[in-house]
């Protein structure tokens, strides 16, 4: 009984810390998480998004760490990291500065340094032509 009671004192407390590290609130097909303070909401679909902003790339320092998909983050495949978009989505990456395009595939969240849209893989970062410069001007369209 003491035990029983123990543990019923000890579960709010634990379940807190989960909710403050990655908190996911299901709803249909949609959820929310929350990272550093912020709830980012995930879309429901993909289809007719579009959007305009600052990619960056992430390479060895994350190569081979567990994505938010759960497969295993590998910088040598067309692969990015969203926010809001599904995963899985794919979406047509173009660098304003040179328009080189790339499809990558969503498969982790992120980036949550700055205002940054997307994080691509080194790879797809290697076809854009932007290693070098670390960050760029893009646009993003769901395909």
């Amino acid at each position: 009984m003491i035990k029983k009671i123990a543990f019923s004192l000890m579960l709010p407390l634990l379940l807190a810390g989960c909710a403050q590290t990655l908190q996911k609130q299901i709803s249909g097909t949609s959820y929310s998480y929350r990272v550093k303070g912020k709830t980012y909401s995930v879309l429901s679909s993909s289809r007719s998004y579009q959007a305009k902003g600052t990619a960056s790339w992430y390479g060895p320092g994350f190569n081979r760490h567990r994505t938010a998909s759960g497969i295993r983050y590998n910088m040598y495949q067309m692969t990015a990291a969203h926010k809001t978009l599904p995963l899985n989505s794919r979406v047509m990456v173009t660098n304003l500065k040179n328009h080189k395009e790339v499809i990558v595939k969503i498969n982790d969240r992120g980036p949550f340094v700055g205002n940054r849209l997307i994080d691509v893989s080194y790879a797809a970062a290697k076809q854009l032509g932007m290693v070098g410069a670390g960050t760029v001007p893009v646009t993003i369209k769901a395909i």
